[in-house]
């Protein structure tokens, strides 16, 4: 049986996400390897149309999300998340992503290769000047500060060697007097 003959017993001969019975055809859910019912959905022109040009987006076709984001199926869940988010700086979408509960590898297929995605994965270090740090730079404080637990401030102008990154692009880890401590890069400007 073809694919889209399942999707379309699957839906009912409707749209999977707005409900509508005309105009449909099947459309992979990216990031996809094979092309399966598992991993696509049955879609009207109007909802594939918007989802391939973003551009052309109309928030008040979506409304329907209220409804085809509770489905049992995982295409369609992951398909009702991404366009929520798309949708997020309406408001209403919000509300409905906050009550939305998708299954660790259902959500992690959402993420995937969305901006969001991409985001989390690359975000660089920057000092406060806006200048890349990688492990292993030496940066200078622009600031006193107080070490809270180690009773000394590191002084402005004191060069901290070496740098490590962190999973969080706005701190590092250095050696100040010695002692290893987790810097706020908003107070750190790159030596040359």
């Amino acid at each position: 049986m073809s694919v889209e003959k399942i999707l379309h017993e699957r839906s009912n001969g409707h749209c999977e996400l707005c409900g509508a019975d005309s105009d449909l055809a099947s459309y992979a859910v990216p990031p996809v390897e094979v092309v399966d019912a598992d991993h696509a959905v049955l879609l009207c022109g109007t909802c594939r149309e918007q989802i391939e040009q973003p551009e052309r987006v109309v928030p008040n076709h979506w409304r329907c999300l209220n409804d085809s984001m509770w489905s049992q199926v995982p295409a369609v869940q992951v398909m009702a998340w991404r366009m929520l988010k798309q949708l997020v700086a309406e408001g209403w979408p919000q509300d409905l992503l906050d009550m939305l509960y998708l299954d660790d590898e259902v959500l992690s297929w959402a993420k995937a290769g969305t901006a969001e995605d991409t985001a989390e994965a690359v975000a660089p270090t920057l000092d406060s000047n806006g200048a890349v740090l990688q492990a292993g730079d030496t940066v200078t404080l622009i600031k006193d500060l107080d070490v809270k637990g180690a009773g000394f401030t590191a002084k402005r102008g004191t060069a901290v060697r070496n740098i490590s990154l962190t999973d969080n692009p706005e701190q590092i880890e250095g050696r100040v007097n010695g002692v290893r401590i987790v810097l706020l890069t908003c107070y750190l400007k790159k030596s040359s």
